[in-house]
């Protein structure tokens, strides 16, 4: 039996087929759980360098040391030289001591926490580490140990699928078909894709999957609508999940194998639309565009995914600007409150997809603070990313030459109303279909690892 996984930006879930029919792995009381991992103690970065007491006490022994060598061979140095050169020497034995400590990641690991209950542990505890959307860091340009934990902390994640499903299918899950977006959100170009690929592959190896295969997402999506589509059509699946939006044109329905003819995708997502709403709807009251605060502060303090602007954003001081704004920002700068904004306004943009307001509380920052956020400032906000998916639709438009018969839509963000207008506008003659949402991926992907999905050459 093949377990498909859908290893997701914002969430993750699995499913097998079994006798016919799709079955779910549970996570808890839920099918899928939030891709967010917590550890407990602070990951250190070997480039984080800091002077402790005991530390400095080694610089002061070297300065000595270093001042009597000089006046042995009749050199004088100022305390500025000496101190530096001392300084240098303890960073880097400081940094080879950091590379020698290979078990102080695999503690990190075993004692880490993985889902909803990652975000109450790490309020709960107010210290440690918390990695958001591990997934959109896979194609990046990774440091050797950076790309060891990222890979770590997918092995976990996989692991933990692999042995849910294990006991809970009542057999020895060993073979898994991963989706994978069109196109992984990279810095380094082709080669993110690569790399990402290089990475999920290894971890799940190392999760105990003895066979490891890949489907694009929305061929995925394409199956399990092709699986309830009685009769046979041209159809564009349209995935629109938490990092990515991928499309593919597809022949569905029917007896007749499903045909994916084209895929196209671009590496941005719902977590786009956080950031823009958190940007426009949020950090006003925190001075953005009210103060002389630098605006890539408010980037930093709103990007939870990426922990070294999460870490700059804690360094900066505040004490200088001016009255609500300073305190705020500063109470921001507390351990945990940076996620506790995130959620709220993943919750905001949630709940305006099916209401026409929401009003947030933020009393973790100030007693009483709140914001009133609306569905048109929502729709404003989220302009730059729905720009690039009304460009992406039609360039699948003008590459098909025609409108389909249908438009699957399937991912978390396809309960936009702004998503499924850009949709019916990109085909107006189509037929616009809601697939599930949060599972249409994974169902297709147990579909595809069967031998008659194999079969299907998706």
């Amino acid at each position: 039996m093949k377990l498909g996984i859908d290893f997701g930006t914002s969430n993750s879930a699995a499913a097998a087929h079994i006798d016919g029919k799709v079955v779910p792995v549970s996570f808890g009381e839920a099918q899928q759980f939030r891709t967010t991992v917590y550890f407990p103690e602070v990951m250190r970065d070997p480039n984080d360098f800091e002077l402790t007491p005991a530390l400095e006490a080694q610089v002061e022994d070297l300065i000595e040391s270093g001042r009597r060598d000089a006046r042995a061979v009749g050199n004088t140095r100022s305390h500025e030289q000496l101190r530096s050169d001392a300084i240098r020497v303890v960073r880097r034995q400081w940094m080879e001591e950091r590379i020698r400590e290979p078990r102080s990641s695999t503690t990190l690991l075993q004692n880490a926490v993985y889902g909803d209950e990652a975000l109450e542990a790490y309020f709960e505890e107010n210290e440690g580490n918390l990695v958001q959307s591990p997934k959109s860091m896979l194609g990046y340009n990774l440091h050797p140990r950076a790309k060891q934990t990222i890979t770590g902390i997918a092995t976990h994640i996989l692991e933990h699928i692999r042995l849910t499903a294990s006991r809970q299918l009542q057999r020895n899950v060993r073979s898994a078909l991963l989706g994978r977006p069109v196109q992984f959100r990279s810095s380094i170009g082709a080669a993110g894709n690569d790399q990402a690929l290089d990475i999920l592959r290894s971890a799940a190896m190392a999760a105990g999957f003895d066979e490891v295969d890949f489907l694009e997402e929305p061929a995925a999506a394409a199956m399990h609508y092709h699986a309830v589509s009685t009769d046979r059509h041209e159809a564009v699946i349209v995935d629109v999940g938490g990092g990515t939006t991928d499309i593919a044109h597809a022949s569905v329905g029917g007896n007749a194998a499903p045909q994916i003819h084209r895929a196209w995708g671009i590496a941005r997502g719902g977590t786009d639309i956080d950031l823009a709403l958190s940007l426009a709807g949020y950090m006003p009251l925190f001075g953005r565009g009210i103060t002389r605060v630098p605006a890539h502060h408010y980037v930093e303090a709103a990007m939870v995914q990426d922990m070294t602007r999460q870490r700059d954003f804690r360094q900066h001081n505040y004490d200088a600007v001016e009255l609500p704004y300073g305190l705020r920002l500063q109470a921001l700068q507390d351990t945990g409150n940076t996620a506790r904004l995130y959620r709220a306004v993943e919750h905001c943009k949630i709940a305006l997809s099916s209401q026409p307001s929401h009003h947030s509380m933020l009393d973790f920052i100030e007693a009483g603070l709140s914001v009133d956020i609306d569905a048109p400032h929502l729709t404003t906000a989220a302009g730059g990313y729905l720009g690039e998916l009304e460009a992406l639709l039609q360039q699948v438009r003008s590459d098909i030459g025609h409108d389909p018969a249908a438009v699957f839509l399937t991912g978390g963000m396809s309960r936009a109303g702004y998503i499924q207008r850009a949709a019916a506008a990109a085909f107006p003659t189509a037929k616009l279909v809601h697939g599930d949402p949060s599972f249409g991926v994974v169902q297709g992907l147990a579909l595809a690892a069967t031998t008659d999905g194999a079969a299907a050459g998706l």
